[in-house]
């Protein structure tokens, strides 16, 4: 059998052409002059190693830096040559911009004015009686609702900050990757306002699922390139644009995988959900959240709220990934749950993956959620002890949209559903009174035709 290997962003090249060429997940071991250790996967358990802070230098002082992009022994830059010096610009204009009062004033106005921040703390009534025993006790549930943004979703909050880095960097044009098309959506809308040229990468599969989408990132002035296969493949297709026009393009990822810079920027923009809600919470009832709950795909719309309060031991932290038709049946993405650490996407973390290191293809009805591997930082956490990590299957994720919707009128995405549905599970184990915020990350709006046929072509 071939020993196991892991896979780069891109193969280590010899001039920017071959780069170009190059395909954005190739198998080559690493640690070929990049900076970055040789690193090769294993499937035993990996020993522990001392772990670094989660949260970074900016948290402790004044003056705001983020350097290095490790959590422990996750992320880093496993990336060609060609993209260490760009990466280092990127970086450095990140760390500005953290300083840069005039940028961060531009910002606030934005989040204000064209993406409709603060968005509401919302007390779910309904639901939290739909969860109460028989003798009238249970949590109090409220919604975090990421779904009021404009565009429908918590994506807006970082795309518009990226694309106002770009247009500072003096970039013209922007490359983004999408699945459920969410990202695809902010990113042209923020393209638009910025008047920046926007092309968006979407896989095949996802283009058919989320036509909707696809039709408003199109009217938005973006032009839409169709990838064979999904997100992971429309991802790796944007690295190469990238990485052929290096000097007029900008890769807006708004996921917190890749490699650094790249998760610490996408977790400092969205952090604002989670600052947002500490402070509604002490307004509402003049204490902390006990429990926060989010889905998982990569992660950003879970590490957006957690960030603000990592440090919150009595602050459960609950990331729900999507188990598909189950744990055992190979067609999940529960990367956390089932997945072994190697690198994708220039970053070490989990993976899902075969005993050669090739990356499987994962699964969800939550097209948000397909993607074989997930952020450093949440790796850190799931290894650190400091979050904890459930699953939920398709069929439930689905009945919870439903559920939502009748009971509280809203549309949640189906990504955000797998949240919800861990609230079966939940909140018969919590105390009377308990506060549990989970985070509606998106609008529901795209998924409503695959929730009405659901179960006509689908078997758990």
């Amino acid at each position: 059998m071939a020993s196991n290997i892991v896979h780069n962003i891109a193969a280590a090249v010899t001039n920017q052409l071959d780069a170009t060429r190059g395909i954005a997940r190739s198998h080559v071991k690493l640690g070929n002059g990049i900076g970055s250790p040789t690193f090769t996967p294993t499937k035993k358990p990996t020993p522990a190693l001392k772990m670094q802070p989660v949260i970074d230098d900016h948290h402790k002082n004044s003056k705001q830096t983020i350097h290095e992009g490790k959590f422990g022994k996750f992320g880093g830059k496993f990336v060609p040559e060609s993209l260490i010096t760009c990466l280092a610009k990127l970086e450095a204009e990140f760390n500005l911009v953290l300083n840069d009062s005039k940028f961060q004033e531009e910002l606030e106005v934005a989040l204000r004015d064209f993406v409709g921040r603060e968005t509401p703390l919302y007390h779910a009534e309904r639901l939290t009686k739909y969860y109460k025993d028989e003798e009238g006790k249970g949590p109090e549930i409220y919604i975090k609702r990421e779904d009021l943004n404009h565009c429908g979703a918590h994506k807006m909050n970082n795309a518009i900050a990226q694309v106002m880095i770009a247009k500072r960097m003096g970039r013209r044009r922007v490359v983004a990757a999408t699945g459920a098309g969410q990202h695809g959506v902010a990113t042209a809308a923020a393209c638009a306002k910025h008047d920046l040229e926007c092309t968006i990468l979407m896989g095949s599969e996802d283009i058919k699922k989320q036509s909707s989408n696809v039709v408003l990132i199109k009217l938005l002035g973006a032009q839409v390139k169709s990838v064979e296969g999904n997100f992971k493949d429309a991802s790796s297709e944007a690295i190469r644009e990238w990485v052929g026009n290096l000097e007029t393009s900008y890769y807006l990822t708004g996921t917190v995988v890749g490699p650094h810079p790249c998760p610490a920027m996408v977790r400092e923009f969205q952090s604002v959900i989670g600052k947002e809600t500490r402070k509604q919470a002490m307004e509402k009832w003049g204490g902390l959240p006990d429990v926060l709950v989010a889905c998982i795909g990569s992660g950003s719309n879970a590490l957006g709220l957690f960030n603000e309060f990592m440090k919150e031991e009595d602050v459960r932290l609950i990331g729900v990934e999507a188990a598909g038709f189950g744990l055992d049946s190979g067609k999940h993405s529960a990367t956390l749950s089932k997945g072994h650490v190697g690198v994708y996407h220039g970053a070490l973390s989990y993976l899902l993956q075969d005993e050669e290191g090739q990356i499987l293809v994962p699964h969800s009805v939550g097209i948000g959620l397909e993607y074989p591997g997930v952020g450093p930082e949440l790796s850190f956490l799931k290894e650190s002890g400091r979050a904890e990590f459930h699953t939920a299957i398709d069929k439930e994720a689905v009945e919870a949209y439903k559920r939502v919707c009748r009971l509280e009128g809203i549309f949640p995405s189906l990504e955000a559903s797998h949240a919800f549905a861990y609230l079966d599970k939940l909140c018969p184990t919590l105390t009377d009174g308990c506060k549990v915020v989970v985070n509606c990350s998106g609008r529901g709006d795209k998924d409503a035709a695959i929730v009405f046929n659901y179960g006509h072509h689908q078997e758990c």
